[in-house]
């Protein structure tokens, strides 16, 4: 295999070690940790005016190249916070109530995805297998196409995708949905992600199954563990312990999104402390979420009613050396989060949906195997039917949520050792870097296939 392209609409900066990041993100920066020759291609995360097509920076370290554009105002506006951010991603998480479709945003959702094509097609070599990343580029494939790009292409979707009745409420969908048969090979979180994209593309005239395939993506638990014992004798993880005063710790790390049930996971813990009096007082819930899109509307809505909602709880169940709630909305880094998972007796993972949600893979590596703590788990996470040990919830369900919290909280170790058994297994088996083998093997034999 020739050099490695990907392309995402978001380049992580490689200076930036201990900068939190989204599961895209740390799945990718997990996989390449190989020696193979690569190519990171996309958005800097900066704006400025322009009035043509950026010239490429270019930033090497180790195998691989980090080569970023800026986008102007207009661009961010139309193609990311408008298209990608309040009509793709609400669709993609069966909110259809929250979409806001303009043909405007639509018209600069494609001219970022050509003007993508134009600065990244010079920069390619002819062995490149090209790897492209989200929903934000979905019409990328055909772009590089019309500019006369053969190398395989493949795509892989980090959110979910909705069946056919559904996503046909996209003003665009057929035009989207065209442009998507240009990929070669499209993966996707679960077997029910692939069957919902396979019915939307047959519409579309696509008659080959086998180029949509559920791959589910993981980290480096091997990894990850070592970072979380590491972290764990650390100065942050001794002042939260200590804080707790040997008492239990429930921990949900998070965006600030919608989609990840952050509500109805309050509420569910609201219910664990009316109903299961014992734990006043012997129990504290952290729950970390970073505010991501905080220019969005329903963005600064949701934040708002959290502090309502968390503010309402601590001041009925709170004494005067209890919080029931500790609330953070600032990044903290992925190393410290390890020990704190590791430090974590629960961790509470409810989204209301969710491509694969790795927090939950992240929580199980960083256990101590001796005194694992539980996993309770929303059955509508990607991450759910590989993680079938984990107590599962409908997120929906706030006194489902509240007897988890409460089995998980009075378990027996040898119960939660037996669990975690199984669960440490099944994320070592799909990890990171096997997952973006598996990928790119079969991208490559598309290769191979269309030349023979």
């Amino acid at each position: 295999m020739g050099r490695l392209v990907i392309v995402s609409n978001r380049v992580p900066d490689p200076r930036e070690r201990n900068k939190p990041a989204g599961g895209l993100a740390v799945g990718l920066a997990d996989a390449l940790r190989g020696d193979q020759s690569t190519l990171w291609f996309g958005w800097s995360g900066r704006q400025v005016e322009a009035d043509a097509d950026p010239v490429p920076s270019l930033d090497t370290h180790g195998t691989v190249t980090y080569a970023t554009i800026p986008l102007t105002p207009t661009q961010h506006r139309g193609y990311y916070q408008r298209f990608s951010n309040a009509i793709l991603w609400p669709l993609c998480h069966y909110r259809l109530g929250l979409m806001d479709y303009a043909r405007a945003d639509w018209q600069q959702y494609l001219e970022v995805n050509r003007m993508f094509a134009r600065v990244l097609a010079p920069l390619l070599k002819p062995d490149d297998i090209i790897w492209v990343h989200d929903y934000h580029l979905f019409p990328l494939a055909q772009a590089l196409r019309e500019l006369g790009v053969t190398a395989p292409i493949g795509f892989f979707l980090h959110i979910p995708f909705p069946p056919w009745s559904l996503f046909r409420a996209l003003p665009p969908a057929t035009a989207l949905l065209d442009d998507m048969k240009a990929y070669d090979l499209i993966g996707v979180q679960t077997e029910e992600d692939a069957q919902n994209l396979w019915e939307c593309l047959r519409v579309e005239g696509m008659t080959d199954p086998s180029r949509v395939v559920a791959c589910p993506i993981g980290i480096d638990p091997v990894s990850f563990s070592e970072e979380a014992r590491d972290a764990f004798e650390g100065p942050e993880v001794r002042r939260l312990r200590e804080s707790l005063h040997d008492e239990p710790l429930i921990i949900g790390v998070d965006r600030l999104d919608y989609s990840k049930g952050l509500e109805e996971r309050f509420h569910g813990y609201e219910k664990l402390l009316i109903r299961y009096p014992e734990h006043h007082r012997h129990v504290t819930y952290l729950q970390v979420a970073p505010v991501s899109r905080g220019e969005v509307e329903e963005y600064r809505l949701l934040r708002r009613q959290l502090d309502e909602t968390i503010g309402r709880i601590n001041g009925a169940f709170a004494a005067y050396d209890w919080t029931p709630i500790r609330y953070l909305t600032r990044p903290i880094a992925r190393q410290t989060l390890a020990g704190f998972y590791r430090l974590a007796d629960v961790a509470l993972v409810t989204p209301l949906r969710d491509g694969m949600n790795l927090v939950a893979k992240e929580y199980v590596a960083a256990q101590n195997p001796d005194n694992p703590g539980a996993l309770v788990l929303s059955h509508l996470a990607g991450a759910a039917p590989e993680l079938d040990e984990a107590l599962l919830v409908n997120p929906h369900d706030s006194d489902a949520i509240a007897d988890a919290l409460h089995l998980a909280l009075t378990m027996k170790k040898e119960e939660r050792k037996r669990r975690w058994n199984i669960l440490n297994n099944e994320i070592r088996n799909t990890t990171a870097g096997s997952w973006a083998r598996d990928f790119l093997k079969a991208l490559n034999r598309t290769r191979k296939t269309s030349v023979g």
